[in-house]
């Protein structure tokens, strides 16, 4: 994946700075709150604009998922988001689509409704460097996901996120949730789903201070609220003022090796 670059190593053709621009123009808003559907500052929005720095790759991928089709791809491309890369994600439409025909694919906005079409929608969604470890382990300490550095990225149907610009995926480390998700499974969560009344049942990532990111099932008893591994041979974690959880995300769905 490429880095932010500075404002004395942004190439001579800033191009990218005037799309962005149009871009936030288009959708008729301010830099405040273009950055806040990109999980930046405006600050940050006008150092693009101006050309006096490029965004991260983390932040060009929310702006092809922003923009939609076809603008996402110079948006992609600068992250690093590759045609190649999207036709290893759908296996079963390599034969049939060539990388001229790809172009005519339904590209889902970040916070856009449902497009009736019969055009496959995609949004690209991130894979950060960033590991939530299973009961046990000790994951990274980051509680803020979107600030975690880009590894790739994943493209995935639309309807497998339903709040593209809050969804990122991140791998597991351990086996506390096993035979349901293994060590070195890739998860797709939604960071905008973090009330607990509604996550009762679900697996969900929660992040301590001391473990990290941990990834577990949410189970609420009563008024007594604990994570629960899927492997009886783990302990389960009670959320209570001695143990100080906090619910980043819900996880969407996930990605492992066949055996």
């Amino acid at each position: 994946m490429r880095k932010s670059r500075s404002a004395s190593k942004a190439p001579a053709n800033q191009d990218w700075s005037a799309t962005i621009s149009q871009l936030r123009r288009r959708l008729n808003l301010s830099q405040t709150a273009f950055g806040q559907r990109l999980h930046c500052s405006a600050m940050a929005v006008s150092r693009w604009e101006r050309g006096a720095q490029e965004p991260p790759a983390g932040s060009y991928i929310e702006l092809g998922n922003l923009a939609g089709n076809p603008l996402c791809w110079m948006f992609w491309g600068r992250a690093g988001l590759r045609n190649e890369d999207l036709m290893r994600v759908l296996p079963k439409l390599r034969k049939s689509l060539s990388r001229a025909s790809l172009i005519d694919f339904q590209l889902a906005e970040a916070g856009a409704g449902k497009k009736k079409s019969k055009a496959p929608q995609l949004v690209a969604v991130p894979l950060l460097k960033v590991v939530a470890a299973s009961h046990g382990e000790k994951g990274d300490r980051s509680a803020i996901l979107h600030d975690a550095p880009v590894e790739s990225m994943i493209a995935a149907p639309s309807d497998w996120c339903p709040n593209p610009s809050a969804t990122t995926c991140l791998r597991v480390h351990g086996n506390s949730m096993s035979p349901l998700i293994h060590d070195g499974y890739i998860l797709a969560v939604d960071s905008s789903q973090t009330d607990r009344s509604r996550l009762d049942g679900k697996v969900v990532i929660a992040w301590n201070k001391d473990m990290g990111l941990t990834v577990s099932r949410l189970k609420r008893y009563d008024h007594t609220e604990v994570l629960q591994p899927e492997n009886a041979e783990y302990n389960s974690i009670v959320l209570d003022k001695k143990h100080s959880w906090k619910v980043l995300a819900k996880v969407l769905w996930w990605i492992g090796r066949a055996p």
